[in-house]
């Protein structure tokens, strides 16, 4: 019971830093081109500079290397710092252009620019009041994301279906993140406004059918339906739906 409502408090404080965060990071505004080779993103969950650009990348439908880098962490955090010559996050590694990029704004343009051949659009560029409201988006979700704990090391990275700006989604990178648990990041933006609302009640009436070709019609004919988080872990052959399941999981599984 404690569990339970514990849970659905974190859900309404996540509810909170989307808000703040002014949903960004929930619908794909451009579709672009996936590069050949993976994305590396070096970063934390409760970090503002760090989620202006994984809303980037949910608005590009872009995939990415997750390496955790909460503060405490050593795991990817000397990994990071022996790539760019400093800890400082987000830091971004493009094997595609041969680039190590820190600032947000700075890999926001490049992932604009590079993967879909346009400017960054207005609701995604750098704005001074963005980061005063990104820190109190942090402090609404408890600040978790933020710091290490002990865990157990997968021997492969998982992967998790998601999108920025999905409260739920939220609470399980939170956990993998401090936890220091390496995974792809899938994302699985909104394609079209008829998508927009919960999984089991979108605002669209009727069945819920995915644009054709895209990510999300792909997922669906997979697994029947479209809903975040999802989550894979390899090192298991485990696969959860559900935030609450997910993070107890990860718990269970990896925490030290």
């Amino acid at each position: 019971m404690f569990k339970a409502l514990k849970h659905n408090v974190h859900v309404l404080e996540s509810v909170a830093t989307s808000s703040l965060a002014a949903w960004r990071g929930c619908l794909v505004v451009a579709v672009a081109t996936p590069p050949a080779k993976p994305l590396v993103l070096y970063e934390f969950e409760a970090c503002p500079y760090c989620r202006r650009v994984r809303e980037a990348l949910t608005a590009l439908h872009l995939d990415v290397e997750i390496r955790p880098c909460p503060k405490g962490g050593r795991v990817f955090r000397p990994e990071a710092e022996a790539l760019g010559g400093k800890a400082q996050f987000p830091l971004l590694v493009d094997p595609n252009t041969n680039q190590t990029l820190y600032e947000s704004a700075a890999i926001v343009e490049h992932l604009f620019r590079h993967y879909a051949g346009q400017p960054v659009p207005a609701s995604y560029r750098a704005r001074a009041w963005q980061i005063p409201m990104g820190v109190l988006a942090t402090g609404a979700s408890g600040m978790r994301g933020m710091t290490a704990r002990p865990s157990r090391r997968p021997e492969q990275p998982l992967h998790l279906w998601s999108f920025e700006g999905s409260p739920f989604s939220r609470l399980v990178r939170e956990t993998l993140c401090e936890l220091e648990l390496p995974y792809t990041l899938h994302n699985l933006g909104k394609e079209h406004w008829s998508e927009i609302g919960p999984a089991r009640q979108r605002l669209k009436p009727g069945p819920y059918r995915p644009r054709p070709g895209g990510k999300r019609e792909a997922f669906f004919l997979k697994h029947g339906r479209v809903q975040v988080p999802y989550l894979e872990d390899p090192n298991t052959g485990t696969a959860l739906f559900e935030s609450a399941a997910i993070v107890a999981y990860l718990e269970s599984r990896y925490a030290g």
